[in-house]
């Protein structure tokens, strides 16, 4: 079985200039704009878990929605980003490629959102 990192890697380095550093924490960024972050036990947590920025008001509603899977992420969460745990025994890969793609869209540059596909 593929690790969540192996997982992610490929939807995250799909996206124009999209760029990855690091190594058991991974991050993802366009032109040194951070859209994604891979942590695995994070200072202990115990978790492998998905951080990305969120539009306005979505991360509470998604912790909401599912606080066993998702959380605020230490440092990023006052600035509206959302974790997404991914050790889970079940995990939405679908789900997970949308909220990076919110995020990539988020943070990239506009002459690089023209070369992606309308949001459905």
């Amino acid at each position: 079985m593929d690790s969540p990192l192996a997982r992610l890697r490929p939807i995250c380095l799909a996206y124009p200039e999209a760029a990855e550093r690091g190594g058991q924490h991974a991050q993802f960024s366009v032109r040194g704009r951070t859209f994604a972050y891979y942590t695995d036990d994070h200072h202990g947590d115990g978790m492998r878990a998905l951080s990305c920025k969120a539009a306005p008001g979505a991360q509470e509603v998604l912790v909401a929605s599912s606080p066993g899977r998702f959380f605020v992420p230490p440092y990023l969460g006052p600035r509206g980003w959302v974790g997404l745990r991914l050790d889970l025994e079940a995990v939405d890969w679908d789900e997970v490629a949308r909220l990076v793609d919110e995020s990539y869209r988020l943070v990239a540059p506009k002459s690089l959102l023209r070369a992606l596909p309308p949001v459905r």
